[in-house]
């Protein structure tokens, strides 16, 4: 008997939305992590490319547990000597409440080739509407 391979151009993409209104950052990424890779499915292997389409709607609602808010910092480097630099989650969903989720997301998938490919299939929003209308996203609960 032979093990089933999935390949790229076999893969059925469906595009799902998320109402990320009140949930917790961590459990919300758990699953659209999941999504882009597509585990859920039992075709999975994992060289092939076979995960779905997630837009994410109003990112600015989301939770933090604990005190979070204000101890939780991201850091990144200029490349310049002394060039390190921080935001805390306060401050950064103030300036861009969509990067919250997007960094969660992107530290959740593999790091390989494919990571690149997987978040762009992410699409965070701000607010509650959105431009994916014609892919008609299926409405999907966490």
């Amino acid at each position: 008997m032979k093990s089933y391979m999935a390949k790229n151009e076999e893969a059925d993409q469906k595009w799902f939305i998320i109402d990320a209104e009140g949930k917790t950052v961590g459990r919300l990424a758990t699953k659209v992590a999941t999504l882009l890779r597509g585990k859920g499915k039992p075709q999975f292997t994992p060289h092939a490319d076979i995960g779905d389409f997630v837009v994410v709607i109003n990112a600015d609602k989301v939770n933090f547990t604990g005190n979070k808010w204000s101890q939780k910092t991201y850091y990144w480097h200029t490349q310049f000597p002394g060039g390190i630099k921080s935001i805390t989650a306060e401050k950064l969903k103030e300036k861009e409440p969509e990067e919250i989720l997007r960094k969660a997301v992107w530290g959740m998938l593999p790091k390989s080739k494919w990571q690149k490919t997987l978040i762009g299939r992410l699409k965070v929003y701000a607010g509650d509407s959105h431009p994916h209308l014609a892919q008609q996203p299926e409405a999907l609960e966490v």
